[in-house]
C-alpha cells in the first residue's frame, strides 16, 4: 500500500530544492507518493488548492526551509493530525528541526516513522462589525492589531468581558507560547515554554503608565475595540484584514492544535541557547 508524504519547500532556496530531490528518489523507490507544489522529479506537482484537497493522503509533511516555511506548512495541515517535520536551512529557528540532519537520517526517520511529535496550541480570531462577524481565522504564532498609518492607533482592550486598558500605541500582539519567541519576543514579551498553555498579550509602544506584557489564561477571551479610523489585523504575517473604527477583534485559544515532529527529543533550553547564543561555557552538567 502506498504511503503519502507532502513536501513544502522554500521557493527561493536552492539548498531546499536540492535536498527535496535527494530525498525523493529513495522515498519513491520505497513506495511513497510525494505531493508538492514544487518541481520534483517523480513527485505529483499540484496547485495549492489541489494539495489542500489531497492532504488527507499524507502521513507526514516535510518542510524544507525555516520557521516561515513551517508556517506555510501549518496552513496546509491545520485541523488535521498530520505532523510537520521541519528541516531548518536558514537561521536557527524554534519550529524547525534544530540543526540539519543528514539525508540518510531523514530518510530513515520518515520510513521508520521514528520521529517524535509535540502538540502546539493555536489562536482563534474573529472580527465583528455592526453586530456581525466579517471574518475569522487562526494563527500558530500570533495575531496582531496594529496601526497602518503614521499615527498611533487607539485600542480599547478587554479581558473576559472586563475592561483592561485603553492604549494609544503602535498595536497589540496576542501570542501563543509558540509565538512568544517570535514577534512578541522582539517587542519585549516573555519567553513561554511550549508546554505551558497560556496567551501572551504585548502592547507595542503604548503611551500609558501601564503597558507591560501579560501572560493570561488560555481560557480567556481578549476583545480589542478599534477606536481609530483604520487599522490592520495580521495573523502569523500570512493573513491580513483591514480594520475600521468600531470593529471588535475577539481572540481566544483555538480548539485545533499543530503537531510538530522532531528527530529525537530536543530540550527547549537548548533551542534558546542556540538561537540567542547564550553564555553557557563552563556548564558542569553531564
Amino acid at each position: 500500500m502506498s504511503r503519502g508524504i507532502i513536501f513544502v519547500i522554500h521557493p527561493h532556496r536552492e539548498e531546499a530544492k536540492d535536498l527535496a530531490k535527494t530525498l525523493a528518489k529513495p522515498l519513491l523507490d520505497s513506495g511513497f507518493t510525494i505531493l508538492t507544489t514544487a518541481e520534483i522529479p517523480g513527485a505529483e506537482k499540484l496547485s495549492d488548492s489541489e494539495l489542500q484537497a489531497r492532504r488527507g493522503e499524507a502521513e507526514l509533511t516535510v518542510v524544507l526551509g525555516g520557521d516561515g516555511t513551517i508556517l506555510r506548512g501549518a496552513e496546509l495541515v491545520h485541523e488535521t493530525s498530520i505532523p510537520l517535520l521541519g528541516v531548518n536551512l536558514g537561521h536557527v529557528g524554534f519550529l524547525a528541526q534544530m540543526g540539519k540532519p543528514s539525508a540518510e537520517t531523514l530518510l530513515k526517520t520518515i520510513v521508520d516513522k521514528s520521529y517524535i511529535t509535540e502538540r502546539r496550541m493555536t489562536l482563534s480570531y474573529k472580527v465583528e462589525r455592526n453586530d456581525g462577524t466579517v471574518t475569522q481565522g487562526w494563527a500558530l504564532n500570533e495575531v496582531t492589531v496594529e496601526r497602518n498609518t503614521e499615527a498611533m492607533i487607539e485600542l480599547f482592550v478587554q479581558v473576559d468581558h472586563r475592561p483592561l486598558s485603553r492604549w494609544g500605541c503602535d498595536g497589540v500582539i496576542c501570542a501563543t507560547p509558540t509565538g512568544s519567541t517570535a514577534y512578541a519576543f522582539s517587542a519585549g514579551g516573555p519567553v513561554v515554554w511550549p508546554e505551558v498553555e497560556a496567551l501572551v498579550l504585548v502592547p507595542l509602544a503604548a503611551h500609558a503608565l501601564f503597558s507591560d506584557p501579560m501572560v493570561i489564561s488560555p481560557n480567556a477571551e481578549v476583545a480589542i475595540d478599534v477606536e481609530s479610523e483604520t487599522g490592520v489585523l495580521s495573523a502569523d504575517g500570512l493573513r491580513k484584514v483591514s480594520l475600521h473604527q468600531g470593529d471588535r477583534v475577539i481572540l481566544t485559544s483555538d480548539r485545533s492544535v499543530i503537531h510538530l515532529a522532531h528527530i529525537g527529543a530536543i530540550a527547549f533550553p537548548d533551542r534558546l541557547v542556540a538561537k540567542f547564543k547564550l553564555p553557557v561555557d563552563g556548564w558542569r552538567g553531564e
